[in-house]
């Protein structure tokens, strides 16, 4: 696998052309303007525009990736298009958190060979699963038909590979070890107007033992202040009204910066800036939620009574194995305040069943956690060894049968628990973001409430995406709401 230390690229925001476009200075410029020079030439033979489509999977930190790189594509002359359209580039964003992400990446990039050979369709592979070595090498030797590959590190320099490939026809695999600084000011291509991701801190440095994330997206590297800001300012003036802060563990934001405290001040910041709604933020680590946090949770009405806090398992010998730095006790402890200071937070969290050594008695402290703090919703997985963590090192004695008897248990008592809590909403009414018409049922709109809630509702008079309206919720069950008289505030 070729490695390459990491090289400056600045880029400079055109606010003539929106959020989507930018001027580049002179280290990478060139590239874009030689590639959509190459899109004009062939739309002046063809009278077609070359298009393209990304494939997103894993966490929210790879859909902003994709944003950006939407945003390239477009700036050098690309035009998206639906999934189930014809493509010149598919791009993959690939995840490695587990085995099944790896193995749909494969079973999607194989699929689409007969329209890669017919077609002249390209694959570019990016995100985590490139930095691994292992994997690159399986994508040279068995899938020919991804041309560009580059990993967590260099997005910023895909026009470059672009070019490169396009003038050469040669396959272009570029992964750099590491990032040295956060290259601002990149094109962004959201894909929603009223609402946006923004990152905050890049990278992670706990090394939880089952974890591969530290190893292929890097140390912890936090924006400044003013750069995110800035950002939030600009999402603000186009009309966005809700943002969710990113970061393997938000809580961490401006440690690597030696500022204490710094996240619970940029909450503090944003609640001064006008149009912005609500404030979201995730994923939070338990050990670095901080007093100053809870405060800020319970003091700044912008920010959503909603928090994710994995807890992963509730005994402390497997916690203590999986390196978490933190107790059961010391986890509850925290749910307490957390429920002191903010009464309706809702509280979800990440569960792992099955981790190697993992005892019925285990099982039972991670189902006594579950009951004591009433999640409103938890995201429970099976443990999937990953290849280069210490985990991945130890011996599963606990049969598979087994190990599925404790997940389908946990699955039953946690969805007891969302239904009984969801049921509670019935007859209230809530305040719900408009994120567009219902997949469930497209003459009924849907949204999220303050405390993350999907509402399914029909609303009153005219009602559009980005709409703030209250519901009355008539039905709850354990992953959804639905509501009634959808009305328009303001």
């Amino acid at each position: 696998m070729e490695i390459k230390k990491n090289r400056v690229y600045k880029l400079k925001t055109n606010a003539a052309e929106g959020n989507t476009g930018v001027d580049l200075q002179p280290e990478s410029s060139e590239w874009v303007e030689q590639v959509r020079n190459l899109s004009m030439e062939y739309t002046r033979q063809t009278g077609k525009t070359r298009k393209f489509k990304i494939d997103v999977f894993g966490c929210q930190m790879n859909e902003r990736d994709s944003e950006t790189i939407a945003g390239m594509l477009t700036d050098m002359g690309y035009e998206e298009v639906p999934q189930d359209a014809f493509a010149d580039i598919i791009v993959f964003v690939t995840c490695c958190v587990r085995e099944n992400a790896e193995e749909r990446v494969y079973g999607h990039i194989g699929a689409l060979s007969k329209e890669c050979e017919e077609k002249g369709a390209m694959i570019v592979a990016c995100g985590c699963m490139m930095q691994q070595p292992h994997v690159v090498e399986k994508i040279k030797k068995s899938y020919r038909n991804v041309k560009i590959v580059f990993g967590t590190h260099n997005v910023h320099t895909f026009p470059e590979l672009l070019y490169r490939y396009l003038t050469q026809r040669k396959r272009v695999f570029e992964i750099w070890d590491k990032a040295d600084r956060i290259i601002e000011d990149l094109p962004v291509k959201r894909t929603e107007k009223h609402k946006a991701w923004v990152n905050i801190i890049l990278g992670c440095n706990n090394f939880c033992s089952y974890c591969i994330v530290p190893h292929v997206r890097g140390r912890e590297r936090s924006r400044s202040m003013e750069d995110v800001l800035a950002e939030i300012r600009a999402l603000a003036q186009d009309g966005c009204k809700e943002i969710t802060l990113l970061g393997q563990n938000v809580n961490s934001y401006g440690n690597d910066l030696g500022e204490k405290d710094l996240f619970a001040r940029l909450l503090y910041a944003i609640e001064e800036i006008p149009g912005i709604e609500r404030v979201r933020f995730m994923t939070s680590h338990p050990k670095d939620l901080s007093d100053s946090l809870i405060d800020a949770m319970a003091h700044c009405k912008k920010v959503c009574h909603h928090l994710h806090l994995p807890f992963q398992a509730g005994s402390d010998r497997i916690l203590e194995k999986m390196n978490r730095k933190y107790t059961k006790e010391h986890y509850l402890n925290l749910v307490e305040k957390i429920k002191a200071a903010v009464p309706d937070m809702a509280l979800t969290t990440d569960i792992i069943v099955g981790f190697p050594g993992e005892t019925q008695e285990d099982f039972e402290e991670t189902l006594d956690v579950v009951r004591k703090v009433g999640f409103d919703a938890a995201f429970m997985f099976i443990y999937s060894p990953r290849k280069g963590t210490p985990a991945a090192k130890l011996e599963q004695t606990t049969p598979s049968e087994v190990i599925s008897q404790r997940f389908k248990a946990l699955v039953d008592l946690q969805t007891e628990i969302g239904t009984e809590l969801a049921k509670k909403t019935e007859g209230q009414i809530l305040e719900v973001l408009v994120d567009g018409p219902s997949k469930q049922n497209p003459e009924m709109l849907s949204g999220r409430t303050r405390t993350n809630r999907l509402v399914n509702f029909k609303a009153e008079g005219q009602v559009e995406k980005g709409d703030l309206v209250d519901v009355e919720i008539v039905r709850a069950g354990a992953f959804w709401l639905e509501g009634r008289g959808g009305k328009k505030r303001g």
